[in-house]
């Protein structure tokens, strides 16, 4: 009967653990989304600029 007690204690623990955090990740102040930053072979409009420099003539000729 000890061991029965036992292990209820140990399921209850478990069980209160994830209660708890689950009411942690649905209750704690969100945090804004830090905006990524991209590389430069990522950006669209890095590219753009560089289509655009590519189809323009040289004036060094």
């Amino acid at each position: 009967m000890e061991e029965v007690a036992a292990v209820t204690y140990v399921m209850a623990a478990i069980g209160v653990a994830g209660v708890a955090a689950l009411l942690w990740k649905a209750l704690a102040p969100q945090r804004p989304h830090a905006r990524s930053v991209l590389a430069p072979d990522d950006d669209p409009e890095f590219l753009r600029g560089l289509n655009g420099k590519r189809q323009q003539p040289n004036d060094e000729s």
